[in-house]
């Protein structure tokens, strides 16, 4: 949620009519203060909606990609009504599957670390998400258990320890490996679209990029350049 500050008079029509045009993708190009390169990019825009006006100040809301400017899209649709926009304030209420409505205190942290030093863990698993449920959006390439360990010493993902992949898995793009029980083993580069995994008799899959689970959790079941 923001608030859109307009630097010249325009009706509700207008207005309307020109946020409308910011639904869907979008051309963006990276401010000079970033960290990434200022190189044109699309990034979705899934949600843009008016909830309040009083005057210039307009309360929005939005749901966007990853890695969209709300400060670029406000000025944007200054641009597009031809008197200016800016933001003024901005409010992330949601990112994923975490929800602001679902936020702790640190107090309420503090009280069940006591707790659990107590003997009572209950309070600590209410505070704690598990990383699994905190990645919940990100697609995933199930594999056999026998694959698990060599992935965990930073192995490659390989087509014959696959067993299903998430629709939206696509080339070059984060996703998870995780085992049948639904563990993260580790984030991964795939090297291919979903459907060439699942059609995929040999070869590498996917790129380790961050291994997640501690290595001996599984048994090994490989053998050195062998590894599933």
């Amino acid at each position: 949620m923001g608030v859109l500050y307009l630097h010249g008079d325009v009706s509700d029509e207008e207005l309307e009519e020109a946020i409308g045009k910011f639904r869907g993708p979008i051309y963006q190009r990276p401010p000079v203060k970033a960290a990434v390169a200022r190189e044109l990019r699309v990034r979705r825009v899934c949600e843009f909606e008016i909830l309040e006006r009083e005057g210039r100040f307009v309360l929005v809301r939005t749901v966007v990609e990853a890695g969209t400017y709300i400060r670029r899209l406000f000025y944007d649709v200054g641009e597009v009504l031809g008197v200016g926009a800016s933001m003024r304030e901005l409010r992330r209420i949601r990112s994923g599957p975490l929800h602001e409505r679902d936020s702790v205190t640190l107090q309420d942290i503090e009280r069940a670390v006591a707790s659990w030093a107590d003997g009572d863990e209950g309070p600590l698993r209410r505070v704690i998400v598990p990383v699994e449920e905190v990645l919940s959006h990100v697609p995933r390439i199930v594999v056999k258990d026998s694959a698990v360990s060599a992935i965990a010493h930073g192995d490659a993902v390989k087509a014959p320890g696959v067993v299903a992949v998430s629709e939206g898995l696509r080339k070059g793009r984060d996703a998870l490996a995780v085992t049948l029980k639904g563990e993260i083993i580790a984030v991964v580069k795939p090297t291919m679209d979903a459907e060439h995994v699942l059609e995929a008799k040999r070869g590498v899959v996917a790129e380790p990029e961050r291994v997640i689970m501690e290595r001996d959790l599984y048994p090994p079941m490989w053998k050195k350049g062998k590894s599933l």
